[in-house]
């Protein structure tokens, strides 16, 4: 063997070509990152007519070139760059159509049984990299002509990304000229989709930089933007929309509000406080909170049956009627004793006076057993009554370490049912009855003691008496 030349091994010689193809990837990036510099500027948002109504993305016709390639696919929902270009060499590849093809079990109703059926899930290389976030190989398909409005499977790539909340990718898209009012297949537009925390700043740049309506609705129930937001307690987002001009008093297909919405997404206790901060920005741009759906189910019978103290209370004090019956003939007192079993916990005592205190209308003794599993609920009610009345039913459904735990109380019920009340008591009856809705607000003003007050006001140091 001559002293020039060198024996290779095999892996040696692999490895030679790895770094001659990374090599050639490197120049290949280098020569587009030059003709960037050449590119036209981003191209502005498409003009819009005032009341223009918006496109909806239907499903495209199928593409000239189809890939059903799984490496191909997760090229792109990787990033994988190296293989990006090497993909790429093909033009074809840039718009073509991904398709997936799933097996699923689906009822036959003709056959009486289960069958395995195929079902083909389409998407694009744009759609699969701006849906994970990948903004480099988002920009590199944009600037090799990928169709920015293309929408396979009934998405664009503006709202798969703004379901992600890839703030990059947005910004990327809206540079280029995707369209943020398009609708999907499914009705929704990239905003209706921002309904996450986590979504804040695709959401400030759809309506910033691309100029998106904050009131459009959706294709499926007619739900604005600020019906999601308000639904999911997002903050930041109700202020953004409500900042460029949200409708507050927008109904949905069912006539509900955004109000609506938000006391009847206040389900948890934990998250109560964002809720009530919703429904106070809600009130203060102009909410009605005695507006009410088809069912005629307003905010206050929401608020109630989700037994939240804090939101009842405000609905009131902006002028919520307290006796408002839906369509089955319920008020928000009946919702709450429905709810009474389901939050025991969360002070559905505290609901009650405060709707006592606006007026409401005393509770049935039918109804009345539903406080079982709340003593302190069945205390502020029985206050307002001149005569206990007989509540065997009631007595009998009280678990029994809830009457041990509370033996006094149920007890003096027993004790007084039918028997007339003190003199004390018949007063502020009478004085409650007379003020009816307006006793909240007329009681403070009398001219009398502090204690007194928050005695006909069922304060919670108010006993049974």
């Amino acid at each position: 063997m001559s002293r020039e030349t060198f024996a290779f091994s095999s892996a040696s010689l692999r490895s030679f070509r790895l770094e001659r193809e990374q090599q050639e990837w490197e120049d290949a990036r280098r020569s587009l990152a030059r003709r960037r510099a050449l590119t036209r500027t981003p191209l502005a948002p498409a003009p819009r007519l005032s009341g223009q109504q918006p496109r909806t993305t239907a499903p495209r016709a199928p593409m000239a070139h189809r890939c059903r390639d799984p490496a191909v696919h997760n090229t792109f929902a990787c990033g994988d760059m190296p293989r990006v270009y090497a993909v790429l060499q093909d033009p074809t590849m840039v718009n073509a159509l991904m398709e997936t093809v799933q097996e699923e079990m689906t009822w036959a109703p003709e056959m009486g049984m289960w069958t395995l059926t195929s079902r083909t899930k389409q998407t694009s290389a744009l759609r699969l990299a701006a849906g994970r976030g990948h903004a480099a190989c988002v920009e590199e398909l944009l600037f090799r002509g990928a169709e920015v409005d293309a929408s396979p499977g009934g998405r664009t790539a503006l709202h798969d990304a703004c379901a992600g909340g890839h703030e990059s990718c947005v910004q990327l898209l809206l540079a280029h000229g995707a369209d943020p009012d398009r609708l999907a297949a499914d009705g929704n537009g990239a905003l209706h989709l921002c309904s996450s925390a986590a979504t804040f700043a695709c959401a400030q740049l759809l309506v910033q930089v691309g100029g998106a309506s904050v009131n459009i609705p959706s294709g499926e129930g007619d739900l604005t933007p600020l019906h999601i937001a308000a639904r999911r307690g997002l903050e930041e987002h109700v202020e953004l929309l409500l900042r460029h001009g949200a409708d507050v008093s927008a109904r949905n297909r069912e006539g509900e509000t955004p109000l609506n919405a938000a006391c009847a997404g206040a389900e948890r206790p934990r998250e109560a406080g964002r809720f009530l901060r919703v429904a106070q920005m809600l009130l203060k741009a102009g909410a009605d909170p005695r507006t009410a759906g088809r069912k005629r189910h307003t905010p206050l019978h929401n608020a109630c049956g989700n037994c939240s103290p804090r939101i009842a209370e405000l609905l009131l004090q902006y002028g919520a009627q307290a006796d408002a019956q839906n369509c089955a003939g319920y008020t928000p007192m009946d919702c709450l004793l429905q709810a009474v079993e389901d939050f025991p916990d969360q002070h559905p005592e505290d609901v009650a006076r405060s709707l006592l205190n606006h007026g409401a209308q005393l509770a049935s003794p039918q109804m009345l057993k539903l406080c079982s599993l709340s003593p302190l609920t069945l205390e502020v009610i029985l206050n307002c009554y001149e005569i206990i009345p007989t509540c065997e039913d009631l007595i009998s459904s009280v678990p029994t370490e809830l009457w041990q735990e509370h033996q006094p109380f149920f007890e003096s019920v027993l004790r007084m049912k039918g028997q007339p009340r003190s003199l004390q008591h018949l007063c502020r009856c009478a004085l409650r009855r007379h003020m009816g809705a307006r006793c909240h607000s007329a009681m403070k003003e009398l001219d009398i003691p502090a204690s007194m007050k928050d005695f006909l006001l069922l304060s919670p140091e108010g006993q049974l008496r």
